[in-house]
């Protein structure tokens, strides 16, 4: 037992930062990682894709997510996408899984497209430039009653055409990625049980 103590306390020395890390430090590697958002998308992508679900139910989980994330709905996304997977018999954990797509280096960019999608389908005239940023700063400091009409209103009409959007974009894709995933698994599945028999034929 105390070989097993001194064994973790070793790793744990061996592993633990040189340097404590700062509030700073941890905020930035939040919103840029020291190994890039590519690892962070692959891992995730391969989480959802050996889910024990459909392809069919993974996709709509996925689709339900992509859907919330690209609504102006910051904080709720998650509450969303459960709701409609839950609805559509969808996978929830995939749809909880998807909601990361909405995070603070997106969410600036969800929010202009959703503006800019709005004023378009509303042809509301004079349009105003906003960026994602201006729109937070909005949020933050104005009243709803100000922010209604100029703001808000768009973004909920544009909101629509882009989620649609992104739903059946990322049905498509995580469709087909987890029937080809689940088709290659259950290949190599097959493949081994022939040398799994011979051996147990054999008696080793």
């Amino acid at each position: 037992m105390n070989s097993h103590i001194r064994i973790v306390y070793l790793c744990t020395m061996l592993f633990r930062r040189k340097k404590p890390a700062t509030l700073s430090g941890r905020l930035r590697e939040f919103l840029w990682p020291r190994k890039g958002f590519s690892r962070g998308l692959r891992y995730l992508s391969m989480r959802v894709l050996r889910l024990s679900s459909s392809p069919h139910s993974i996709a709509v989980g996925v689709a339900a997510g992509a859907a919330s994330s690209a609504t102006p709905f910051i904080g709720f996304h998650i509450l969303i996408a459960l709701a409609v997977a839950y609805l559509l018999s969808g996978n929830l954990i995939a749809a909880g899984i998807t909601t990361v797509l909405a995070n603070p280096v997106t969410i600036p960019f969800i929010l202009a497209a959703t503006y800019e999608v709005g004023v378009i389908m509303l042809g509301t005239g004079e349009r105003v430039a906003l960026t994602g940023e201006d729109i937070l700063h909005m949020l933050r400091h104005l009243e709803f009653s100000h922010l209604w009409g100029p703001v808000l209103k768009p973004m909920l009409v544009g909101s629509v055409p882009v989620a649609t959007g992104s739903a059946v974009v990322f049905y498509v894709v995580t469709f087909y990625a987890a029937r080809l995933f689940q088709a290659r698994r259950q290949t190599r599945r097959l493949g081994k049980m022939p040398v799994a028999k011979a051996e147990s034929a054999s008696g080793f």
